[in-house]
């Protein structure tokens, strides 16, 4: 009886929330449950690096103010001969990209 109470008050209390910070409790469960992704960098139409499973893309927020920063950052294994698929050699390594000048995609891996 009580867990059916507690779940009627996250969904009314939910709903109650506007779609921003909605969108805010989703990003966060999505940072905190990972995916596996794949992380492709462009340099124009060209691909240039490539992650693969990556846990997580965070955007990385200021230590005293907690605002957001220009970046992302997360961890991945690198797919240095860009054939999609993790060889002997290919680690996982630390990566950061910018908001603001580095064409990327990042999707679910098929």
């Amino acid at each position: 009886m009580m867990g059916i109470l507690l779940g009627v008050g996250a969904v009314v209390g939910l709903s109650a929330c506007t779609q921003e910070t909605q969108n805010q409790i989703g990003r966060s469960v999505q940072n905190w449950t990972g995916t596996n992704g794949i992380l492709e960098v462009y340099a124009g139409p060209t691909l240039v690096k490539r992650f693969l499973e990556v846990d997580k893309i965070s955007t990385a927020m200021g230590t005293d103010d907690k605002t957001a920063r220009p970046y992302r950052y997360g961890y991945g294994k690198i797919d240095l001969n860009l054939n999609g698929k993790v060889d002997p050699g290919e680690k996982r390594v630390y990566f950061e990209i910018s908001d603001y000048s580095t064409s990327y995609v990042f999707y679910e891996s098929p």
